[in-house]
C-alpha cells in the first residue's frame, strides 16, 4: 500500500498540493487526472521526495518514505518522468542495465540474476532482439517501450509514470497502456500514471484520482469516479458518460459550432 496523508507541497510560496490524502491499492493501475497545474506531476514528485512536502506524510507499506535512503527507495519505487533522455551513443541494453544500480555492490556490476531480469524486461516490452541498437535509432514507440523496460527491470513494487503516452500516436498510446496495465496483472505491480485523456483513463485504469487546484475531488474505482458531475466539477465541462462495449466513454457536450463561437469571442 502506498499512501499520501494530508500532503501539502509548494514551489516557493505557490501551494500546488493542499492537504492531499489518497491511498493507492496494490496490484492495480491508478490514473491521476485533472486540468494542467492541478498537482498531478507534483504528487508523483512528492512521492519520490524530489519536492519535499511542507506537511503530511508519504507511507510505503506503512513505512515513512522520508526514512528510506535513495537506494532503498529505488528498490521500492520506480519513476518514469514526462521527458526522459539518454546519450545518443547508449544502446538499449545499456539503458536497461542502469535499472539495477540500487542492487549493485561497490565491488561489482550486474549479477546473473540481474541480467536475467534485464532480458525478461526487454522480452516483456517486445524488444529482446533489439538490445544492441542505439537508442537514437529507435522509433518513438520503441523508445517509450525501452524506458518502460528500464522501469520494469528496476523490479520495484510501485511504478510511477508521468504522461507515458504523451506525443505518441493513437496506436502507440493503446499499445503502451495495454503493456502498462499488463504489469499489474502479470507482475502484480502497483502502477500510478498521469493521463490527460479521460477515455484512456476509463479504458485502462482500475482506479482514478481526480485532482483540481491541488485537492482530491474524487478517488476510487473508474465507474464510481468518472461521472458527469465529477467531470464538470474538475474540468468545468459538461459531458455525457456512457458505456459502450463494456467500457465508459467520455463525450463533451460542446459542438464544433459552439467551440468556434468561443474562439471568436476570445
Amino acid at each position: 500500500m502506498l499512501e499520501a496523508k494530508n500532503v501539502t507541497a509548494a514551489y516557493g510560496k505557490h501551494v500546488v498540493l493542499d492537504r492531499v490524502s489518497v491511498r493507492f491499492a496494490p496490484a492495480r493501475l491508478t490514473a491521476l487526472v485533472g486540468p494542467n497545474g492541478c498537482g498531478k506531476s507534483t504528487l508523483l514528485k512528492s512521492i519520490m521526495g524530489f519536492l519535499p512536502q511542507s506537511s503530511g506524510e508519504i507511507a510505503i507499506g506503512g513505512e515513512d518514505r522520508s526514512r528510506l535512503g535513495r537506494r532503498a527507495l529505488a528498490r521500492r519505487i520506480a519513476y518514469l518522468p514526462q521527458e526522459s533522455h539518454c546519450p545518443d551513443y547508449m544502446t538499449l541494453g545499456e539503458l536497461v542495465e542502469l535499472a539495477g544500480y540500487s542492487r549493485f555492490t561497490l565491488a561489482g556490476g550486474p549479477s546473473e540474476t540481474d541480467r536475467k531480469l534485464f532480458h525478461s524486461a526487454l522480452e516483456t516490452v517486445g524488444l529482446a532482439d533489439q538490445a544492441g541498437r542505439r537508442m537514437s535509432t529507435l522509433s518513438g514507440g520503441q523508445r517509450q517501450r525501452a524506458w518502460i523496460a528500464m522501469v520494469l527491470a528496476q523490479d520495484a513494487e510501485v511504478i510511477l509514470m508521468d504522461e507515458p503516452v504523451n506525443h505518441l500516436d493513437v496506436k502507440y498510446q493503446y499499445s503502451i497502456l495495454k503493456l502498462v496495465r499488463g504489469l499489474t496483472r502479470s507482475f502484480r505491480k502497483t502502477v500510478i500514471v498521469v493521463l490527460h485523456d479521460l477515455n484512456l483513463a476509463a479504458s485502462f485504469s482500475d482506479d482514478v484520482v481526480m485532482l483540481k487546484q491541488g485537492r482530491v475531488v474524487a478517488s476510487g474505482p473508474v465507474r464510481t469516479t468518472i461521472n458527469s458531475a465529477h467531470v464538470e466539477e474538475v474540468f468545468d465541462l459538461s459531458a455525457d458518460i456512457f458505456e459502450r462495449n463494456g467500457r465508459l466513454v467520455f463525450l463533451p457536450h460542446q459542438s464544433l459550432e459552439s467551440l468556434d463561437q468561443d474562439a471568436r469571442r476570445a
